[in-house]
């Protein structure tokens, strides 16, 4: 069983799927390991550290994948490389199949089983590789760090001789994995901290981190989530007043951080560009969502624009941001299924295809796509 991942720095992924310690821990159960030269550059893992783990380096990426059983990645490799590997081999990565079905072909034609971790569900077997989870928990930190730097003024108050320094104040727009991981920090920071949300259970996550709730909290945002813990779609009127509620708020706000990302749809619109004029000059906006589009009116990817005063952050990749610690729980969220695949008494490979995390994830197999939300109809 020989397992193979990448440097994905070239084409700018500083994270890596495997670290030394999960080398380790595949290892031993017989897997044997080779890596792109450099692949653990972006994330401060020298090939040293991985030779000392027992893997090989490979001198690029067409040696490194040319044998392998396994390749585990960051992003979906580039379609030319399903030609360099095996007929049968397995590919784990965060795949963004949503509108990339001419992507996926190559290496559904090359019959290879592509698992995108980003489809895993949500129960409690699969927590410890939910890759949605643990890289949202470190964008949301980044997030705030990414503000203050920006912000270019202290968060806590500040009480001198000279006077004192009132606290920033910061709202966080959504109260997922990120938006409670932001409230957190910018608390722990010593920040004024608000934060909402349409599901009303996440009232309770807010202010258990110490920041207030901001939401116009009626009968139907009552009645606004479903059994499952999702949100409902809120009527035209709702929606005008919570609006109106939030764009009053985001005008004395100092720091606005928006966290609304739904893997496969655009990203919600929620601060429009006249909000953004109602915000005092030296005001920052960080936009989580902008790999599908921003939740800000004038956010750009991979820019810090400047508009009326007001510094929009847009970076669509933060925790590449922070890559090491990415790195670290990617790592382990990949190992936690490929894992699940593995015969540990033969060493040896063992997909079962009727496993539900399996049916969840798989997108291709044997030259097709399988995925029941992918697959062409018939």
């Amino acid at each position: 069983m020989r397992i193979a991942f990448l440097d994905e720095s070239k084409s700018g992924e500083p994270r890596v799927a495997v670290t030394p310690e999960t080398a380790t821990k595949l290892k031993a159960l017989g897997a044997s390991l080779v890596a792109e030269k450099g692949a653990g550059a972006g994330s401060a893992i020298p090939d040293a550290a991985y030779e000392a783990a027992g893997v090989t380096i490979a001198k690029n990426a067409n040696e490194a994948v040319k044998e392998a059983d396994v390749l585990l990645a960051v992003r979906r490799p580039k379609p030319e490389l399903a030609a360099k590997m095996k007929s049968g081999a397995l590919l784990l990565g965060i795949m963004d199949p949503h509108g990339n079905d001419e992507a996926l072909k190559p290496f559904a034609e090359k019959g290879l089983s592509l698992f995108a971790m980003e489809l895993m569900p949500r129960i409690t077997r699969a927590q410890v590789m939910d890759v949605l989870s643990s890289q949202a928990n470190l964008a949301g930190y980044r997030a705030v760090i990414d503000a203050a730097e920006v912000f270019g003024r202290a968060f806590p108050m500040m009480m001198t001789a000279a006077g004192t320094v009132p606290a920033a104040k910061v709202f966080v727009m959504g109260a997922g994995v990120a938006g409670l991981q932001a409230i957190a920090t910018a608390r722990r920071l010593g920040a004024i901290v608000t934060a909402t949300d349409v599901r009303p259970a996440a009232k309770e996550q807010v202010a258990s981190l110490g920041a207030k709730f901001i939401a116009v909290e009626d009968e139907e945002f009552r009645q606004a989530e479903t059994a499952a813990g999702y949100a409902k779609p809120m009527s035209a009127e709702y929606q005008a007043k919570q609006a109106v509620l939030v764009a009053e708020h985001i005008a004395k706000q100092d720091i606005v951080i928006t966290t609304a990302l739904i893997p496969g749809r655009p990203a919600p619109r929620l601060v429009s560009q006249a909000m953004v004029e109602s915000m005092r000059p030296g005001s920052v906006i960080v936009d989580l969502a902008v790999e599908r589009g921003g939740n800000c009116e004038v956010s750009k990817a991979d820019q810090i624009v400047e508009h009326g005063g007001v510094k929009i952050v847009a970076w669509s990749n933060t925790p590449g941001r922070i890559a090491p610690s990415a790195s670290a729980l990617y790592a382990r969220n990949l190992f936690a299924f490929l894992e699940t695949m593995i015969d540990k008494k033969e060493g040896r490979l063992a997909v079962n295809f009727d496993d539900e995390l399996v049916k969840a994830t798989l997108l291709t197999k044997d030259g097709a796509l399988v995925h029941p939300i992918f697959a062409p109809k018939a």
